[in-house]
């Protein structure tokens, strides 16, 4: 890699939020936050340089925007941003995990059938100036000015300055796939690795059947991992709709115990027997906990079926298709509901909000 083309060397860490439980009244800058690949990418010379969030290279995996970036971006910047693949239904984050494939000739099909963009949403350096250390209001200000004339599929992210307008975006912008709302000081520098921004993300409740759990690596037969959650559809068959895994060892030693009387004959009459005995191969009809793929190589997958009697509570921020996107949080045990209570049509639906509205709101609100 070429470093000396570039107005900084790669890699650098990029600057991280932390979780806020509400929108923040103050001087600050709002964004939507993408639900994508974090990139800082790099332009310099002939040449561009396209950093994941981990400091890894991301350009075999995006030819398509590798090439454009290199035509569409001036020399001597350095942006940080989101790579997303857009849909008529919103962010598909799925095609996008499947970019990350080792053979060229099926990362490049992928890239020609479903193409993806790169969203800037802050100026790192530009005309080869470092501006890590230039308040955000400004660096957002040489960010509108690079970004003035940039065409598809280059895009400057949504902003603005009042929570009213942010508060509507955390609304309405979730039906396009996107994942809350960023809140950045308005003076604050460019602080590599730091949680120097505020994430404010989308929480709700649903009551969620408890069908199996994994062992914690830390004690099999003595800690449970996570809990394997379910949701039944408009046919009766229950979904694995991802897990929740935050308890303390205590509880998880707690929770061993409690579970126990629950795995005798568990398997009898359960509605995922079906994927346990075939060893993991997941059925086509019903989304089950599992089985190897490319994206869990090693890691143990095995699981322990429970009887289908127990329901919790669980928060968490959004869907991925029949899923949840991330870790649901326990929040108790609901000994008044019903296993079979436990439905999709329980979960707040929101309404699809097309992404180039999102694009087209960059406009405004400077």
């Amino acid at each position: 890699m070429p470093t000396h083309a570039f107005a900084i060397s790669p890699p650098i860490e990029p600057m991280l939020a932390k979780l806020s439980e509400a929108l923040p009244d103050g001087p600050f800058l709002y964004e939507p936050k993408w639900d994508g690949f974090r990139a800082i990418v790099f332009r310099g010379g002939p040449d561009v340089y396209i950093q994941s969030r981990d400091l890894k290279p991301l350009d075999r995996y995006f030819p398509e925007l590798h090439e454009a970036l290199l035509a569409g971006l001036p020399d001597g910047c350095v942006l940080d941003g989101e790579i997303v693949i857009a849909t008529p239904k919103g962010l598909d984050f799925d095609a996008l995990q499947m970019r990350l494939h080792p053979a060229a000739s099926r990362v490049a099909k992928l890239a020609a059938a479903s193409p993806a963009a790169f969203v800037a949403f802050d100026a790192i350096a530009v005309d080869r100036q470092d501006l890590r250390g230039v308040a955000q209001a400004a660096r957002r200000a040489r960010l509108e000015q690079l970004l003035a004339c940039a065409k598809s599929p280059i895009h400057l992210t949504p902003m603005t300055r009042d929570p009213v307008q942010a508060a509507e975006w955390l609304a309405r912008f979730e039906g396009a796939g996107l994942d809350g709302v960023i809140a950045k000081p308005i003076t604050g520098t460019y602080q590599p690795g730091k949680r120097a921004m505020l994430k404010i993300k989308h929480a709700r409740t649903a009551d969620c059947v408890v069908a199996g759990f994994r062992w914690h690596k830390a004690g099999k037969d003595e800690l449970v991992g996570s809990l394997l959650l379910g949701l039944y559809d408009d046919r009766q068959k229950l979904h694995h709709v991802g897990v929740t895994s935050s308890f303390t060892m205590t509880a998880r030693r707690q929770l061993a115990e409690a579970l126990a009387p629950l795995r005798e004959h568990a398997l009898d009459g359960h509605p995922w027997r079906e994927w346990a005995k075939a060893g993991g191969a997941e059925d086509v009809m019903t989304r089950m906990p599992g089985g190897q793929s490319r994206w869990s190589a090693g890691k143990d997958l095995s699981w322990e079926p429970l009887r289908v009697e127990r329901v919790c509570e669980v928060k968490y921020d959004h869907m991925q298709g029949s899923r949840f996107r991330h870790a649901a949080v326990f929040q108790r045990w609901r000994a008044d509901r019903r296993p079979d209570d436990c439905r999709y049509d329980q979960l707040e639906v929101t309404t699809p909000y097309e992404l180039s509205k999102v694009f087209g709101a960059a406009g405004r609100d400077r």
